[in-house]
């Protein structure tokens, strides 16, 4: 229940802010001149921006299983599943949390994921590639931070950041583009005004992209010092020393970018999903030995 009350207080709070703009810049009389009842209009933005990004995070543990191939542990059938789901369940009751499902899916690359509606209804996940390619504390370490992803609540935060920016982008696209598309009357003129529209959204989105991005990228910091409090710093910053050295070797991965909780980072600067693994091994070097999740 927590995420419907979070999404139902945020899409009050988008609300709230975007009424009290519209009024501030008289925003509000000139939608009214144009037909567009502002009330109604903000209503419409919120559930529709946030309608997306909330069926996406009832949706994720599943769509996870099935476009990832995972294999759910549910009796572990040797000593490496074993290690895995008492490792996993170790780390969520330090974290005052209902174990995961443990899953492995087959790649080749050295990957791992977290996703769910909730941290007490979560899955981790790792690849056949991050078993092979790292020793046991190593993985330890990666399994801390995607257990810190599931305890922080980042799946929750994104889905709600999301929906806020389309939110924002859905209603300020469309009045920009009645300002741009007024005649002399005042009114918006609807030749000029399909155009604007489509090109507010889509410059729109892409900025507010951006700041989606920035989030994942400052989540991963947090993370990282999640897997150093669970395995130790040192196991932290050696299995991003692995993961940096696997990246240079493949600069190339298949493995689908929806899934990349810890994942090798695609792009450099603002469209990149994760820090570059120099800074963020820099940043645990910064931490405490026995830092904070």
């Amino acid at each position: 229940m927590k995420p419907i009350a979070l999404l139902i207080l945020t899409n009050l709070g988008v609300m709230a802010v975007l009424a009290l703009i519209l009024k501030i810049f008289g925003i509000d009389h000139m939608l009214a001149q144009n037909g567009v009842n502002h009330t109604g209009f903000l209503l419409f933005a919120c559930i529709y921006g946030f309608a997306g990004s909330f069926i996406s995070l009832m949706m994720s543990k599943s769509l996870a299983k099935t476009q990832m191939n995972v294999q759910i542990i549910t009796q572990p059938s040797n000593a490496t599943e074993r290690w895995l789901v008492e490792t996993i369940t170790q780390q969520a009751q330090r974290s005052g949390i209902t174990p995961p499902e443990v899953g492995i899916f087959n790649h080749p690359a050295p990957n791992a994921f977290a996703t769910g509606a909730n941290k007490n209804n979560a899955l981790i996940a790792v690849s056949t590639g991050l078993l092979t390619l790292m020793d046991k504390n190593e993985v330890e370490a990666v399994l801390g931070h995607e257990m810190a992803h599931v305890t922080n609540g980042d799946m929750v935060t994104s889905a709600l950041i999301q929906g806020t920016i389309n939110a924002f982008v859905l209603v300020f696209a469309r009045i920009i583009s009645l300002i741009l598309s007024r005649n002399n009357n005042n009114r918006g003129h609807n030749g000029s005004f399909f155009l604007i529209y489509m090109l507010m959204q889509t410059v729109l989105g892409f900025l507010g992209s951006l700041v989606v991005l920035w989030h994942s990228r400052q989540r991963e910091y947090k993370a990282d010092a999640g897997g150093a409090y669970h395995a130790g710093k040192a196991n932290m910053i050696a299995a991003l020393q692995k993961l940096q050295h696997h990246s240079e070797q493949s600069q190339h991965s298949a493995l689908s970018k929806e899934f990349q909780a810890f994942g090798i980072v695609a792009l450099a600067g603002l469209l990149a999903t994760h820090p570059p693994i120099a800074k963020r091994i820099a940043s645990l070097q910064a931490l405490p030995n026995n830092p904070n999740p």
